[in-house]
Order: structure tokens, then C-alpha cells, then sequence
């Protein structure tokens, strides 16, 4: 074996796309190491171009990247990525998706609809990448859409502990969960607080997007401190119609908790002149100065991201960290 140069020593990269920097900026000051040196940008007919400024050899390579707008640019973006990875001889490329773009669209309801949510996997697989790492996916059934592993990471522990710790009247908490399908995920609040669980029963028509018709709330929230959990906040709409009807029903306050802020056009506005206390969410999605307002608390996510990534670096367990804590 002599004049081989043997090593078993791993290096890993991070790099990041350019739709939420400072996300980028803070998973990499966590984990002690610098961004890759990327260049990226954008011929005259909106084509993106990628070039890494270093040697990416054999590493262990994470991209990170959040799904916001203008949403298809920033994951062709990130394809291109883990694509140019790939053909610069990479040893594994992780997939990092704080936000999953298109992660509403996870089954068929009615006919010649697609599964966009299936076919996001199959490009990311197609371009190279050995696996997927999101925060509170929409359904956790989009694990299984991936061919490779999937790293689930769960806010709930951020966004309670907040709750836990700011509510005066704890003891008056009552979560509530916005429709049948935020259940379990509501049932783990309420472990967690020692609270009781109400349930919003609520319509929605197939034909009009970001709309519910809400119907009424199942559970005694007279009096109570309703907080109200998502997944996602986009319009805000149905999160507002949800808390006029528990004030309607003798809440006393509420407040909202879920882990992205996509906050669309007239989400702003709707909570500006709605009731809600507090609306929390964390920074998997970036948040420009004209989308915020002063009811309104982000929460950092940049530490489970970054412990997430040195679990799977090192071959650890990520699922350890959620240990009393999943969903």
C-alpha cells in the first residue's frame, strides 16, 4: 500500500442559498464553521447560475435553503445546488428545507390533480441529493415521498417553551387545534402544558384557495387563554375567523403559535385589526420589515437546525432530540 494516503477524517460543508441569509448565517455560527464561498446569479432571462468558490471533494455537504418567494426560484435554485455538488464529486449532499415548498399539495382531492408535494422529492432525489432535513412538514406522510432518509425537526418544543414561560395565566391555557388534521400535533401542546383541548370544526371549499368557513368550536373555552396552533400561517384568514369565534364563544384571550410565517398579502392587516394577543412563529421563512408588526414574535430556529446537522454529520441520532417531545 505504499504512496497511498489513507484518511478517514470528514469535512463538513455548509452552504446557502440566497433566499433567507441570515438563516444561513446563524445555522453556520452555531456550528462553527464558515458558508462556502458560492457564487449565484441571475442571467437576463431569470436563468440562475451556481458556481462554488471551493473545493467540495468528499465532503459531507448540507444546502440550505427556505422555500419563500418567489417560491419556484428559490428551490430551482437549491436544485442546482445539490446538482453542481453532485458533479463536483461530493460524498453525501443533505438537503436542507427549513420551509418544503408546495408541501400543501401532499394528496389528491379531487381528479387530474398532481401531487406537487411527491414531485418536489423526486426532483430533489433526481438531482443528486442523499437526504432530506424540513421543519413541521404540512403532513408527516411526506417523509415517505423521498427515497432516502428524511429528517423530520419539530418546533413545538421552541414555540411551548415560550408559551410555558410568557402566559401569565397559565392556568387558564386551553389549546386549540384549527381543524381535525392539527389533532395529534394539539394533543402534544397539551401534554406539555397540563392544558385542555378544544377543536375548531371547520369547512373548506376545494375551489377556493386560502379560505375555511369556520363552524364551531368543540370544547368549553369560556374564560380560557385559547392558543391556537398551525403549521403554517399564509393569509391569515381562517387563523382570524378561528379567533373571532372563541372570543364569540367567551375566550379571553387569544393567541397563535405555528412554526412558518408566510404572512401573504392581507395577513398583516387581518391580525393588526383582529383581537389575537400574540401571534409566534419562528424564522424558517425570512420576514421582511413590511410583514412585521408589533403583535408579532419570531423565534430562532438556527440552533435545531444546527444541532440537527451535527447529529447527521456525525452519525448521531436525531431523533434523540425530540426524545419526549414528538409529535
Amino acid at each position: 500500500m505504499s504512496g497511498i494516503v489513507q484518511t478517514s477524517e470528514k469535512r463538513l460543508v455548509l452552504i446557502g442559498g440566497r433566499s433567507h441569509p441570515d438563516l444561513s448565517e446563524h445555522v453556520a455560527k452555531e456550528l462553527g464553521v464558515d458558508l462556502v464561498e458560492t457564487q449565484a446569479y441571475d442571467f437576463a432571462n431569470g436563468e440562475i447560475f451556481v458556481r462554488f468558490e471551493e473545493s467540495v471533494r468528499g465532503c459531507d455537504a448540507f444546502v440550505l435553503q427556505s422555500h419563500t418567494e418567489p417560491i419556484n426560484k428559490w428551490i430551482m435554485e437549491q436544485l442546482l445546488m445539490v446538482d453542481a455538488l453532485k458533479r463536483a464529486s461530493a460524498k453525501r449532499i443533505t438537503v436542507v428545507m427549513p420551509f418544503y415548498g408546495y408541501a400543501r399539495q401532499d394528496k389528491k382531492h379531487r381528479g387530474r390533480e398532481p401531487i406537487s408535494a411527491r414531485l418536489i422529492a423526486d426532483l430533489f432525489h433526481t438531482a443528486g441529493a442523499d437526504r432530506l432535513m424540513a421543519v413541521d412538514l404540512h403532513t408527516a406522510q411526506i417523509q415517505g415521498f423521498f427515497d432516502g432518509p428524511v429528517d423530520h425537526l419539530f418546533a413545538l418544543p421552541l414555540l411551548v417553551k415560550y408559551v410555558a414561560e410568557t402566559v401569565e395565566d397559565r392556568d387558564l391555557i386551553t389549546v386549540v387545534s384549527p381543524d381535525a388534521g392539527r389533532v395529534r400535533v394539539a394533543e402534544r401542546w397539551t401534554d406539555l402544558l397540563g392544558a385542555p383541548l378544544a377543536i375548531i370544526h371547520k369547512r373548506r371549499d376545494p375551489d377556493v384557495p386560502n379560505e375555511a368557513t369556520v363552524n364551531e368550536v368543540v370544547g368549553d373555552v369560556e374564560g380560557r387563554v385559547c392558543v391556537v396552533i398551525d403549521d403554517m400561517i399564509d393569509t391569515g384568514g381562517t387563523i382570524v375567523k378561528a379567533s373571532e369565534l372563541l372570543f364569540s364563544q367567551g375566550a379571553k384571550d387569544v393567541i397563535v403559535a405555528a412554526t412558518h410565517g408566510i404572512l401573504s398579502g392581507p395577513a398583516v392587516e387581518r391580525f393588526n385589526n383582529s383581537r389575537v394577543r400574540e401571534v409566534i412563529i419562528t424564522d424558517t421563512l425570512p420576514i421582511p420589515e413590511d410583514r412585521r408588526f408589533d403583535k408579532l414574535t419570531v423565534l430562532p430556529v438556527a440552533p435545531l437546525i444546527a444541532r440537527a446537522i451535527q447529529e447527521v454529520f456525525t452519525d448521531g441520532s436525531v431523533t434523540s432530540m425530540f426524545e419526549g417531545s414528538r409529535v
